[in-house]
């Protein structure tokens, strides 16, 4: 069938201005552009390349010029993982970086790996293009002996060419050798998603052979960003495609009753499409999408306030029913029993208690939900920024009752996604939209909704207690999260249920629990830590609906966990880095930890020292976090202006240890990514509801981090460490910040402060 296709390069914004109708087919060489007459007799979404993840031609291509092409199951989210992964199929391929691309999260071209989750892109999704790629080059070298007449232990490789060690001017190219492809099984270990592995009869090079991999190597996608070549999703357009926006009732949980189409007269190319109590405008512009939008008249339901007044939220966290716990959901129910652990804090020579608080934060994504769907005779083509692209088409098959390959979902990059954002949100909307009308459609969020109806990061209440025995030793522990629920939203958009337009046309919203525990490995002589969640406020379709933010729920586990451990160090007249290395068993979070204190020229505090006649008042707190193979240590220099309550995080210094380091250049960046974000989540973000709906629909209703309050310096020391394989970047150091600032504003004003975010008001007040 490939055969058929002719592999074309054309520019598409030109290739539109011509007037053609196009259809975006599978060529042998990936994705190929026709007339629809040239491709009428093919299917819409064209078929998957014939090959499993067992076949190394799954992985890697090469052209005639000898370029290379990686198909990686995961997308970047602006890290620079590609270029990551480019340099660890050049290291094994001994081909230059500049010579490898990577096409990534197109559902019919690459292996389902999973898409970009838990910080595992380097983690474990370079592991089997490292695989394929030396087992590419074992092929490569076998087939070059033959054609050179010698044994393959002879031979060398140096950008893709193979020559004779003893006489260097016998060579032959990759090119030359590949014409037919690789053909050639490789184990599979059988799992898809994040663990899905393969291996071949190579042995992959040691890290004392690395040349490319642990270099900085500029990232391969900022000279389109720069030059404003980077094709976006919200760039795409298909032909004839109409554009569509979705109507949002005015109080959360109110269905549609009736609908004045005749509203919307004005715009005589605009129509109303409805689906149970989901309801859109499409039209043949974007501004008479958005204008009908905006004038079509609704009869809403009349229905009671569904939430609390946001005063309430945390007593509703401290008060509602467990809905479950630590003990049977998550990844892994584990039992627990706090009496005994509570009882002995309470015989305890002292204790210590305190309680945190985490408000809903919204993912508040730069550009909201977008995608585009064309739906045609079974087959479905979607075009979105989804994360997880290979959910999402399997989710989409569902909702459209289409087999999964009969829907190719081809991710372009957006405005950014960590977690289930509303990224899957308009993919969902397109396709039924596009089944409905009979023609492509555009479906793009408006701000108000990307802010108000995206996903947020549950709300919670974090308690914990401490026993110290006579002498001063912190020998007992308590640990308590109750939260909404992490998957109120799956973390993943592989069912209908999980969406929006899922849960209004029928599909009844899934009830999974999940919330987190510290992972680190501080030890006492008894310990007891769980997680509770509770109720969320709506069954469906709810504005306040729970799921993974950034690194899911561990800023908020941590912000408690690690401000609780410096509590608990002034109380014991402790140096907070001291009390840690005490109870840390690790020799790798113990590394950073000594490693930080170092950069920072920690000097040792026991209690705040604050000069309570200052304005300007200075401040140091450090923060520990173990997470998706990334160990981190991190001190915060901060300067809190009692006048004001204004909290500047000036100064930061990161201890990273995340195993053997592919790209030092890519791996600082995302480092300084993470702690700009956590301090926007710290000192700014919280989501605004009331009882009818949530209010925080823009930035200045939901602001963020203004570049004024980004730190001066952010200084890093990177621990590598060849032997161990790469570990998490995208999100470890994230999770330091919150506690970090806190912990500093302590240090600085004796006061401590245990609700997030650390507004100039709050911070104002609690000074006095």
């Amino acid at each position: 069938m490939n055969s058929a296709f002719i592999n074309t390069k054309v520019d598409r914004r030109n290739f539109l201005k011509g007037g053609s109708a196009v259809v975006f087919a599978l060529g042998g060489g990936g994705l190929s552009i026709l007339t629809l007459d040239a491709a009428q007799a093919q299917g819409l979404a064209a078929a998957p390349r014939d090959i499993g993840p067992a076949n190394l031609d799954t992985w890697l291509s090469l052209d005639t010029d000898g370029k290379v092409i990686a198909y990686f199951g995961k997308m970047d989210m602006g890290q620079g993982v590609d270029t990551a992964i480019a340099q660890v199929v050049a290291e094994e391929l001994d081909v230059a970086v500049a010579d490898v691309s990577v096409v990534m999260g197109d559902t019919h071209l690459t292996p389902n790996q999973g898409g970009a989750s838990g910080s595992s892109g380097c983690r474990q999704g370079s592991i089997p293009l490292r695989n394929a790629a030396a087992e590419a080059r074992r092929v490569l070298l076998v087939r070059a002996a033959e054609f050179l007449n010698v044994t393959a232990e002879e031979l060398e490789v140096v950008d893709g060419t193979v020559f004779l060690r003893s006489a260097p001017e016998r060579s032959v190219t990759y090119a030359t050798l590949i014409a037919d492809g690789f053909a050639t099984q490789l184990n599979w270990n059988g799992t898809y998603g994040n663990g899905l592995n393969v291996t071949g009869q190579a042995t992959p090079k040691t890290p004392a052979q690395y040349r490319v991999v642990g270099t900085g190597v500029a990232r391969k996608d900022i000279p389109g960003k720069v030059r404003g070549t980077t094709e976006y999703c919200q760039h795409v357009t298909l032909p004839d495609m109409l554009h569509a926006r979705c109507i949002r009732p005015p109080v959360a949980n109110a269905v549609p009753v009736s609908v004045d189409e005749s509203s919307i007269a004005a715009y005589p190319s605009a129509r109303v499409v409805r689906k149970d109590d989901f309801i859109a405008v499409v039209a043949e512009t974007e501004w008479h999408a958005i204008k009908a939008a905006r004038d079509l008249q609704v009869t809403w339901s009349d229905t009671a306030p569904p939430f609390p007044p946001q005063e309430e939220l945390f007593n509703y966290l401290r008060n509602a029913p467990a809905a479950s716990d630590s003990s049977r959901g998550g990844f892994g129910a584990r039992a627990y029993d706090p009496a005994p652990t509570l009882a002995a804090i309470a015989a305890a020579a002292r204790q210590v208690e305190a309680d945190y608080e985490v408000p809903f934060q919204s993912h508040a994504r730069m550009g909201p939900s977008i995608a585009l769907a064309w739906v045609k005779d079974g087959e479905a083509l979607i075009y979105s920024d989804a994360q997880k692209p290979h959910n999402t088409r399997d989710g989409i098959a569902k909702f459209l009752g289409f087999a999964p390959e009969n829907v190719r979902v081809v991710w372009k990059p957006g405005a950014g996604s960590y977690g289930r954002s509303d990224a899957d949100e308009a993919a969902f909307e397109a396709a039924l939209l596009s089944q409905l009308t009979g023609r492509p459609v555009r479906v793009q969020w408006m701000r108000h909704e990307g802010h108000a109806w995206d996903p947020k990061a549950p709300a919670c209440v974090i308690s914990c207690k401490a026993g110290l025995d006579a002498q001063n030793t912190v020998a007992l522990w308590y640990f308590r999260a109750r939260g909404f629920s992490g998957w109120d939203v799956g973390f993943n958009a592989a069912e209908p249920r999980d969406t929006l337009v899922g849960q209004l046309t029928g599909f009844a919203k899934g009830d999974e629990h999940n919330f987190g525990l510290p992972g680190e490995s501080y030890e006492f002589e008894q310990a007891v830590r769980f997680w509770e969640t509770v109720p969320t406020f709506l069954d469906r379709a709810s504005p306040l609906r729970s799921a993974h933010m950034r690194a899911p729920q561990e800023p908020q586990i941590h912000f408690a966990h690690e401000s609780f451990i410096d509590e608990v160090a002034a109380a014991a007249g402790l140096d907070p880095i001291a009390l840690r290395l005490q109870h840390l068993r690790n020799p790798r979070e113990i590394a950073v930890l000594e490693a930080v204190a170092q950069l920072s020229n920690w000097t040792t505090r026991s209690s705040s020292a604050a000069a309570p006649e200052d304005d300007i008042l200075r401040g140091r707190g450090v923060s520990i976090c173990t997470t998706f193979g990334g160990y981190v240590a991190t001190v915060c220099e901060v300067e809190v202006e009692r006048s004001t309550g204004r909290v500047w995080p000036r100064r930061f210094y990161v201890a990273h240890d995340c195993g053997l380091i592919l790209n030092p250049r890519g791996l600082r960046a995302t480092i300084e990514g993470n702690i700009v974000q956590g301090i926007s989540r710290t000192l700014c973000e919280e989501v605004q509801f009331d009882e009818r709906m949530v209010q925080s629909e823009d930035w200045l209703s939901y602001p963020i981090l203004d570049v004024m309050d980004a730190p001066e310096s952010i200084e890093i020391v990177t621990l590598n460490r060849p032997e161990e394989p790469p570990g998490g970047a995208g999100e470890p150091s994230h999770v330091t910040v919150p506690a970090a600032i806190a912990n500093a504003v302590f240090d600085a004003t004796g006061v401590r402060i245990r609700r997030l975010p650390l507004t100039a008001e709050r911070v104002k007040t609690a000074l006095g």
